[in-house]
């Protein structure tokens, strides 16, 4: 691997991990604060992270493996926030009966 290559990879591998922060984070507030508009912030920051997986699979000489580990973990990015929130929220809201 060239050094140019290992600051590519570096560069959109970093890009790709604060992506899915921003997904996850922006989805969140939107879901708590009921705004339309962050989620669907949320939901364009994780069309950018599926656009950094294309760059990765294209543009690095990274072996298979770990271009379909990138893959897998961008799918389950899309999981996760979704599913944490339900859990939470489930978590604390009031027991029927509960004094």
């Amino acid at each position: 691997m060239t050094p140019q290559a290992l600051v590519l990879t570096a560069l959109l591998l970093g890009l790709f991990v604060l992506a899915g922060g921003a997904y996850g984070s922006l989805y969140a507030a939107g879901r708590l604060c009921a705004s339309e508009t962050l989620r669907r912030a949320g939901f364009a920051f994780y069309g950018a992270q599926a656009l950094l997986v294309a760059a990765v699979w294209l543009t690095t000489p990274l072996f298979l493996g770990w271009k379909v580990f990138v893959a897998l973990s961008c799918l389950a990015y899309g999981f996760i926030p979704p599913v944490t929130l339900n859990y939470l929220e489930r978590l604390h809201e009031p027991r029927r009966g509960a004094a």
